[in-house]
């Protein structure tokens, strides 16, 4: 498969790839989750619509280019959040990215949201693994990977130093392998039968 799935339903979270139209939600959930992101997201420090506008551009293009594939998590049709898989950690590896909406955190929708990011993620071809990267004060990321069943590998100096308010400057890297995603999925299949 070059690229993954435009719709993918897991559970309680649906993640359909980002569209021009999506702009007035996605803006709404932007700002009604300001004080949640602006810890951790550089780029919520500045929202504005233009920006918001240039986002959904920039994911129509990155797709095209299969480098980023941008998906709005929604639920009962209401955008909730933003996830996607990044081309941007080297050959045969994909970055994981997610962000929930603050009234629909705590019930396990950004992991089955990056989740579903996993299996379609090894299913491109040549994928042999797939990373989360997160700042090191925000162990509410950390959670979601630990729960996937990621290893954290590396805790490293942020070559840019901290970029927003909640950062410490340190980044924490998880990742998951081919051989490791397999071994979890035989498991599964095996305790269910």
């Amino acid at each position: 498969m070059e690229e993954p799935a435009e719709s993918i339903s897991s559970d309680q979270v649906e993640l359909r790839r980002w569209r021009m139209s999506d702009l007035d939600a996605l803006e709404r959930a932007i700002h009604e989750s300001l004080d949640h992101l602006v810890p951790w997201m550089p780029w919520a420090a500045d929202p504005g619509r233009q920006q918001t506008l240039d986002f959904l551009a920039r994911n129509k293009e990155e797709w095209e280019a299969r480098q980023a594939f941008g998906y709005a998590i929604t639920s009962d049709a209401a955008v909730i959040g933003s996830c996607g898989l990044m081309r941007r950690i080297g050959a045969g590896g994909l970055e994981i990215g997610y962000w929930l909406h603050p009234q629909w955190t705590k019930r396990g929708l950004a992991t089955m949201a990056a989740g579903a990011l996993v299996r379609q993620g090894f299913q491109l071809a040549g994928i042999d693994r797939i990373e989360i990267h997160h700042g090191a004060a925000n162990p509410a990321s950390g959670a979601v990977a630990r729960r996937l069943g990621f290893t954290e590998v590396e805790r490293m100096q942020a070559p840019e130093g901290p970029v927003a308010p909640g950062e410490v400057g340190i980044d924490v890297i998880w990742r998951m392998t081919a051989d490791q995603w397999k071994a979890r999925t035989s498991e599964r299949a095996q305790r269910a039968s």
